[in-house]
């Protein structure tokens, strides 16, 4: 499957830029995937539709949860796209299962709503079973991905529970390469550390998204602000507050407070 993933992967990151579009697609005004919850939303209108079918219900009620469930999909998918062609290969993998299985049963619903509509109740309840069995596997394979292969979730660490409380040395400021990042180790975590004169950032060094090396990646300004783009999958982060400007990460990259000492050495505490 590698070649038509590689194909379809790179035809999405051409066709939808970074930019506004993207970024809401991903998630990244929410601060949070998109995709999951409108996932949720079509399979809950799904799984309705049979209950309402096994109980005999108004045909109504279950062509309209039938349809809501459909039209959601659009969104959904779109979405899911979206954070599919940002993902690595083995992910985009089970992935791309997981688009054809849930393709399989958008058809099946759509073919079913279309039999209710027609009159054609009993084979349109049976479609709407073989579409839910289909539906089924293809969130089974979406929880996979979550869960088992972390696709959306957040690969930054958590720094407040891993650094104790006050101010930590970290290195000597003479040591820093003057408008380069670098990256430096405090106890468990890999930070990135930038020195401009005297001044000095430090974020996380791990990528949310992905948890790609932001110490390896390009400095850029974005609309008159300094930030830094991850090397693996362009994620775009505000220099600032490490708040993210551009996705396909949602969740910021954790900020440091630094100090100077008298002697030359920097401090850093997790910024609160």
């Amino acid at each position: 499957m590698d070649k038509p993933v590689r194909v379809l992967a790179k035809a999405v990151r051409r066709r939808l830029r970074q930019g506004r579009l993207r970024d809401l697609l991903h998630g990244v005004p929410l601060g949070e995937p998109v995709h999951p919850p409108l996932a949720t939303v079509s399979l809950g209108c799904w799984i309705s539709t049979a209950v309402l079918d096994l109980a005999g219900a108004d045909p109504r009620a279950s062509r309209l949860l039938l349809a809501t469930g459909l039209v959601n999909a659009l969104p959904t998918a779109a979405a899911g796209l979206t954070d599919w062609s940002s993902l690595h290969r083995e992910q985009q993998r089970v992935g791309f299962v997981h688009m054809m299985a849930n393709m399989a049963a958008l058809g099946l619903f759509s073919a079913s709503l279309l039999a209710r509509v027609r009159g054609r109740e009993k084979p349109g309840r049976m479609l709407s079973y073989a579409g839910l069995g289909v539906g089924g596997l293809g969130a089974y394979l979406g929880g996979h991905l979550a869960y088992r292969q972390a696709a959306g979730a957040n690969h930054a660490p958590q720094v407040t529970h891993l650094v104790p409380l006050g101010w930590h040395d970290l290195c000597p400021l003479k040591d820093l390469p003057d408008g380069r990042p670098v990256a430096r180790r405090l106890g468990y975590i890999q930070l990135f550390v930038l020195r401009q004169g005297d001044g000095v950032t430090v974020l996380a060094d791990h990528c949310p998204h992905l948890a790609g090396p932001l110490h390896q990646g390009r400095l850029v300004m974005e609309d008159g602000e300094a930030c830094v783009v991850c090397p693996w999958h362009s994620s775009t982060f505000r220099l600032t507050d490490g708040s993210v400007k551009h996705g396909p990460a949602t969740a910021p990259a954790p900020t440091f407070e630094t100090r100077i000492r008298r002697d030359g050495t920097i401090q850093v505490r997790p910024a609160t």
